[in-house]
């Protein structure tokens, strides 16, 4: 869940069409992040999980949604740590999270319009 307060505090500086933008480009990336994640698990592939995961949280940072960016936080450790336990559980809930946000961000996406 986006911390609005946060969000709207750090974004006030910016006209509304870069604020869509940057929300667009997350909701268009979301995909392929998940993909390569998912195809990481999948592989063992836990350098580019780490990568990956970290990659997945800077970006989700710039929304200010905790969950989702504790979640990718701890895909990141993991692959950093090389150790894949209890990762497809930690992505399914990393799914569920950024799902929640993907919606919040279309929502607040209409209302930059």
């Amino acid at each position: 869940m986006i911390d609005r307060s946060i969000f709207n505090a750090n974004y006030e500086i910016f006209d509304k069409e870069i604020v869509k933008e940057i929300i667009e480009i997350y909701i268009q990336e979301y995909p392929d992040r998940i993909i390569n994640m998912k195809k990481n698990i999948e592989e063992n592939d836990l350098d580019s999980l780490y990568k990956n995961a970290h990659s997945m949280k800077g970006v989700t940072a710039n929304f200010f949604d905790k969950e989702t960016e504790e979640y990718a936080r701890q895909l990141e450790s993991k692959g950093k740590a090389g150790d894949n336990t209890g990762l497809e559980e930690i992505f399914q809930q990393l799914i569920i999270a950024s799902e929640k946000l993907i919606e919040e961000l279309k929502q607040m996406a209409i209302e930059y319009s």
